[in-house]
């Protein structure tokens, strides 16, 4: 008996600059048509992703996502992250395209192509409960970047993440020494990803 196959099918604003971005990532075209509609299928592996195209798309705007479970995630955000500086010649933390920042003993990292489809990759054995805490933080500074790290890493929402920093830093005694540098080390890199710095790792 053959299992069922699910193909999420996602909007985008041309078809050529959207399967030369795939390109990058290691997938490869196994179908395309120009009429009577723009539409593409990809395949990386054991992933497959259809494209379509839609016209008045705000990339900006997009909401389209899915998930994509893979055996490992470290290597492949490395793989993809070097794929796109050599091809944009930055760091992809902000704009479109871009991708999540990874962490040792992280298991997800969101990619969000030029059209704002957002795809996460997510490691296949993945603990149950993935982003809560044993250990519920009781300083202030230890609730805010258990916040921080939620916004940023499963709502891609840089901007928000950075206030509830800024905000706990603010605070006099607002929790341990290890804490206010690991809250500085953190809103560092949300600066880069706002566009408030330069990237370091930028030519």
């Amino acid at each position: 008996m053959k299992s069922d196959t699910s193909i999420p099918l996602l909007p985008c604003v041309e078809l050529a600059p959207t399967l030369e971005f795939y390109a990058l990532l290691g997938f490869e075209v196994t179908y395309q048509q120009r009429s009577p509609n723009p539409y593409a299928a990809t395949q990386r592996e054991g992933a497959q992703l259809h494209f379509f195209g839609l016209k008045g798309l705000d990339p900006l705007k997009a909401f389209s996502s899915c998930l994509i479970i893979v055996d490992e995630v470290e290597e492949l955000h490395a793989r993809f992250l070097a794929a796109l500086r050599k091809a944009y010649g930055r760091t992809p933390v902000r704009g479109l395209p871009r991708m999540t920042r990874m962490r040792k003993g992280q298991t997800r990292f969101t990619l969000t192509d030029p059209s704002g489809n957002a795809l996460m990759f997510i490691r296949r054995d993945e603990p149950s409960g993935y982003g809560d805490d044993e250990n519920t933080p009781t300083s202030i500074l230890g609730k805010a970047l258990k916040t921080a790290r939620r916004l940023r890493d499963f709502k891609a929402d840089d901007a928000a993440a950075a206030k509830v920093l800024d905000a706990a830093l603010k605070k006099p005694d607002a929790g341990t020494e290890q804490e206010r540098e690991q809250a500085l080390a953190e809103r560092a890199e949300l600066a880069v990803a706002l566009g408030e710095v330069p990237d370091p790792a930028s030519p």
